[in-house]
């Protein structure tokens, strides 16, 4: 039988990995743009969402394991999946675009989903909602980076 958490490992999993759809001429494009001095972490960064992922996953199977397949439930599943999606356009849309100002704006959409869901989740379960708090940490750090180097780099705002 298939489990819960299996189906929403899945999910996460093919969702991120949509986000790999780029092509090198735009990662070389991003490679050459300027960076502010203190982003000194950016190595780590895939790391980052990569926990943020497993949180966010784990956190929705906490919300499924609740009160399985009602229409409550599966509303926060969608919610979950649209902050996911935020999550993994920001790369290719950025990138595809060419505009830091597109990257501000998914970041900045995925800001309020994250927060409106969190505060969703917390009438559900505790657990689950600290478990998006790292997106809730990380996410503005991410959307205020990619801000200042559209002021660094205006061409590319």
């Amino acid at each position: 039988m298939i489990k819960s958490w299996m189906v929403i490992g899945a999910v996460t999993f093919l969702v991120a990995l949509a986000s790999n759809i780029l092509r090198p001429k735009d990662v070389k494009w991003f490679a050459r743009l300027r960076r502010p001095r203190w982003l000194t972490f950016e190595p780590l960064i895939p790391l980052i969402w990569i926990v943020i992922l497993i949180a966010g996953a784990w956190s929705a199977y906490i919300v499924w394991e609740r009160d399985p397949g009602s229409s409550k439930t599966w509303s926060l599943m969608i919610a979950y999946l649209l902050l996911e999606l935020a999550i993994v356009l920001y790369s290719p849309v950025t990138l595809w675009l060419r505009s830091l100002k597109a990257g501000t704006l998914i970041g900045g959409i995925g800001v309020i989903i994250g927060l409106v869901l969190t505060f969703a989740v917390w009438q559900i379960s505790g657990w689950a909602a600290l478990l998006l708090v790292p997106y809730l940490l990380w996410s503005p750090i991410g959307t205020y980076t990619t801000w200042v180097m559209g002021k660094l780099n205006p061409e590319s705002a």
